[in-house]
């Protein structure tokens, strides 16, 4: 793939090589704007060069003095590089089709993989060296103020969806292009009328969001890499589309994705290594890496860092990896400014000039831990890596919070509590507060209580702490003596959790396969006993390691049918007795558009009491479940088929007559009282299947034998799938296919069926079962405990009003109102007169999808209310003498770190997630409907996000 070379220039010295570059470098990177083109070059490339052109400068000491060290000789003997070589940077051609272009591998690291050169420096090494392939990527303005330059150096990967053709392709196109250029450049592709063509965020498949403001920028889109783009014909789709279709089609698009890539910046905002060194580190500015250039000064000139700034960002060098010196036992106070000045709208608003300093406030600082706060946090996001030393900040704290002076560890929740008040009343909007009185409920809707209280409270409160971190609680007491009720609606800056032990309840479930990958298995799990059905799925899941692409799906059986799905996540899990049975079936996650096939065994049996009855088909054992695809035509072969894999783990070897596995291995005895009523710690893949089965594909000789299945039709009506294999089946319009197998004692002798039977209780009562481990504690149980009704303790006994006495009332607490940003505290201490202690417990937290729509009381809106972690507090250790840290993801880079003091190191996001794990901090992700941010109100005026 390398390009033909040119001439080179005539026999320069590698020291006038050295110096040409650096003057070029000098005078273009110090004029850098949007538009710009710089240019990928691999650093393993780079590197030779470096070395060749200081070759000279290697052999002298530091003294100025020549070396006459063995190792020093031939050093200025290094050979002038070959052509510039770019091939390790791209994937191979995987087409001749013209339309593919140059792809680069998706994990490429700047400073390690490659570095940038601008495009006056890129011509002049090609001019001499030749090579390629050239890749060049355009500047463009990045970060949260629009200002800062960035070399985009990955587009954005879109995934076009043709509808109602099918078709798709894929196009790379920047981030800062227009709707209407993607709109263009659809039609374009897919030789479409663009008059017909609507274009469509297709976020998660479905229709997100019409695209017709054709001005905006994908970027103010928020359209995201990877992401599905719906392209829909409208009106006539025949006039709609070209006559070019047609030939496409003939090169297989329809099956095979077309590329059309764009050398345009890209969604990464990573960027650019602006100078150049011989050094194998990697320079982290946010500027240019001046430092690039040192090498390339003249010998005995000392180097500078007047040339080469740029002001152009680099890719793993983002704004935002400061750290932050100890001064000692500070990593407490470290942990909790990380994450606030790491919250997206508090980085913006303290970043610009933000002029809402309440200076007369007697409950405020006057504006100095503000200024200070604000000062600290300017310094962590401006360019630059080196550790900010905070005292300035922690000086103004002690002042202010004499708790926190010294160098003894705190609490960071506590300190974050602090930090957060002060600030909201160092910016508090309102100068003078009015007095205001709230007003009892006194049977009035919840809706306009829990404004009024809003109202009342923004009134006397409104700052960007209210904006961002301030949600509303419903507050309901009752009277145990004459059940007088009152209801408040309080105003919350973030939820403190309890980790009590939860008291747990033992589970025994069977778990089947739809695959045919396993024979049927019993767990047995331990759940919280006021758990809810997806504690137990959750379980399950656990302990049959599921894989990614798998779910659950759980059903009780009663009378060897299947009674009832268990789907709703919510659900108690006190409505399942201890004597019902449950079965839960491994299906595929990802397919949709299916109907549930459930197999019921029956047997031939006669009816008890009665010596002239006839033999009759008789349901007996577990139903089995298989996914069915409604988009196919199915035969009645097919779901002989899929019968016949659903219950290949139980075909007898003996029956395929394998020579390799003996009976002894395969076939265990009916009778075999483990295995009837068998519960295990965790589910595992038996070794046990069928030989047939092992082989992969040689299935078909057992499907030979026609299995006896009846398909009940929706008129209840039986249909022998045994005859007309080829014939298509009409699906009934319910969710379930009901499909009946009759066991004759000759099918029988080939297939162990006693898998099937004695589906173990719930709970037995009897011998000691084998303990299973405890599973970690949801967050969702968290919350669940922490909003459950409870009576109030003695020492916070409520004054009734109607009896006037003070009354041991019962409390219930509901979410009303949520924030932009959710602060989650884990209480891990506990304290008391003589002892504090630390629950190490831990809590399986999600990171993303953190559903809260069944929590909030407040019903008036129709959106999903889900949360995403972006950072988070640990505490590792006992009491005060333990470490903080945090870990926070870079919402620009998608990425997560690990600040650790002045150390900051790249995580993986499966590594978030430890048992340290103290205060989290989610960030509302928006939904279908058009977001509204904590200040907007609707227009009904109760809205759950409004800020007044």
């Amino acid at each position: 793939m390398t390009e033909m070379a040119v001439s080179s220039s005539p026999e320069a010295t590698p020291e006038e090589e050295k110096m040409a570059i650096r003057d070029i470098s000098m005078s273009s990177e110090s004029q850098t704007k949007e538009g710009d083109i710089f240019y990928l070059i691999t650093q393993r490339w780079w590197q030779d060069w470096l070395e060749y052109v200081n070759q000279n400068q290697a052999a002298i000491t530091n003294d100025g003095s020549s070396s006459d060290r063995p190792d020093s000789i031939g050093l200025n003997n290094l050979k002038r590089p070959s052509a510039i070589d770019n091939s390790d940077l791209i994937y191979e051609a995987e087409s001749e089709n013209s339309t593919v272009g140059i792809e680069l591998h998706d994990t490429l690291v700047e400073g390690t993989d490659y570095i940038l050169l601008p495009q006056e420096v890129w011509n002049q090494l090609y001019l001499w060296y030749g090579g390629g392939p050239t890749l060049a990527r355009k500047v463009i303005n990045s970060g949260l103020s629009q200002t800062e330059l960035a070399v985009e150096v990955y587009p954005l990967h879109l995934q076009l969806h043709l509808m109602p053709k099918g078709d798709k392709s894929t196009i790379r196109i920047s981030k800062k292009e227009t709707v209407g250029e993607l709109h263009r450049r659809a039609c374009e592709i897919f030789c479409l009328n663009s008059e017909r063509v609507w274009i469509w965020d297709y976020y998660g498949r479905r229709k997100h969001a019409l695209m017709n403001d054709m001005g905006k920028t994908l970027d103010d889109a928020n359209i995201q890499m990877d992401q599905d783009i719906l392209v829909e014909v409208v009106g006539n789709s025949d006039a709609a589309l070209g006559g070019c279709l047609s030939s496409v089609q003939e090169n297989g698009s329809a099956d095979k994705e077309a590329t059309l890539v764009l050398v345009e910046p890209s969604k990464s905002s990573f960027s650019i290594a602006g100078g150049l060194s011989a050094s194998k580190g990697v320079s982290r500015n946010c500027n240019s890496q001046s430092s690039q250039f040192q090498n390339l000064t003249s010998p005995g000139r000392e180097s500078d860092n007047t040339y080469g700034i740029s002001g152009v960002t680099t890719r793993g060098s983002s704004c935002g990896l400061t750290g932050l010196l100890n001064l000692g036992n500070t990593c407490f106070m470290n942990s909790a400014i990380q994450c606030l000045v790491h919250t997206p709208e508090f980085a913006r608003y303290f970043r610009e000039d933000y002029h809402e300093i309440n200076w007369q406030n007697p409950l405020g600082m006057v504006g100095e831990l503000a200024l200070a706060f604000g000062d600290l946090l300017r310094k962590l996001w401006a360019p630059g890596r080196t550790p900010v030393a905070p005292r300035p900040f922690k000086a103004k704290l002690a002042r202010f919070a004499p708790q926190f002076s010294g160098y003894n560890q705190h609490d960071s929740q506590e300190l974050l509590a602090f930090l957060l008040d002060g600030l909201h009343e160092d910016l508090n909007r309102v100068k003078h507060k009015p007095y205001i009185k709230s007003r009892d409920a006194d049977g009035r809707p919840d809706e306009e209580v829990a404004d009024e209280y809003w109202a009342n409270h923004i009134a006397r409160n409104d700052s960007i702490i209210v904006d961002v971190f301030q949600g509303q609680y419903k507050s309901t007491l009752v009277c145990p003596v004459c059940n007088k009720i009152s209801v408040t609606f309080d105003p919350f800056m973030y939820l403190s959790l309890p980790l009590q032990s939860t008291i747990t309840r033992t589970m025994t479930v069977t778990v089947f396969t739809c695959d045919g990958s396993a024979l049927p298995s019993a767990c047995t799990v331990t759940v919280p006993k006021q758990g809810r059905y997806r504690d137990l799925i959750q379980a399950i899941s656990n302990a049959c390691s599921l894989k990614h692409n798998e779910k659950l799906l759980l059903a009780e059986i009663r009378g060897h049918l299947i009674h009832r799905f268990l789907e709703d996540p919510l659900v108690s899990l006190s409505s399942i007795k201890d004597d019902d049975h449950l079965a839960a079936y491994k299906i595929p996650k990802f397919v949709k558009n299916t109907k549930f096939l459930h197999l019921v065994h029956r047997r031939e049996e006669r009816e008890t009491g009665n010596v002239k009855s006839t033999m009759g088909w008789r349901p007996y054992g577990t139903p089995l479940v298989s996914p069915v695809s409604c988009d196919e035509i199915i035969t009645r072969g097919d779901i002989q088929s899929m019968v016949h894999t659903m219950l290949s783990p139980m075909l007898r070897t003996e029956s395929v007559g394998h020579p390799d596995i003996s009976d002894t291995n395969t076939s265990l005895p009916a009778s075999d009282p483990s295995l009837t009523t068998s519960t295990t710690e965790a589910c595992t893949d038996s070794n046990m299947e069928d030989s047939v089965h092992r082989d992969g594909g040689s299935l078909k000789s057992a499907t030979l034998t026609k299995l006896a299945l009846q398909l009940v039709d929706e008129n209840n009506a039986c249909i022998d799938l045994s005859v007309g294999e080829d014939k298509a089946v009409k699906l009934s319009s319910s969710r379930s296919i009901l499909v009946f197998i009759d066991w004759s004692g000759k099918l029988l002798k080939n297939y162990d069926t006693h898998y099937l039977e004695n589906l173990p209780e719930v709970f037995r009562i009897g011998p000691v079962m084998k303990k299973a481990r405890n599973e970690p504690l949801s967050l969702y149980t968290c919350l669940e405990a922490f909003l459950r009704e409870e009576p109030l303790v003695p020492e916070d006994m409520w004054y009734c009003p109607q009896c006037k006495e003070r009354r041991q009332a019962s409390k219930k607490l509901d979410l009303w109102r949520l924030p932009e940003v959710l602060v989650i505290h884990l209480k891990r201490f506990s304290y008391s007169r003589s002892l504090k202690h630390k629950l190490e417990t831990f809590v399986n937290f999600p990171i993303r999808d953190f559903d809260l729509t069944n929590y909030v009381a407040n019903k008036s809106s129709p959106r999903r209310l889900l949360y995403e972690l972006y950072a988070l507090t640990n505490h590792y250790g006992g009491m005060g003498s333990g470490h903080y840290t945090a870990h926070i993801k870079l919402l620009d880079e998608n990425r997560w770190y690990n600040f650790d003091d002045s150390h900051i190191s790249p995580i993986n996001e499966e590594d978030v997630k430890l048992g340290a794990a103290y205060v989290l901090f989610y960030k509302r992700v928006k939904t279908d409907d058009a977001s509204l941010s904590n200040g907007a109100q609707s227009s009904a005026g109760h809205n759950i996000y409004s800020r007044r």
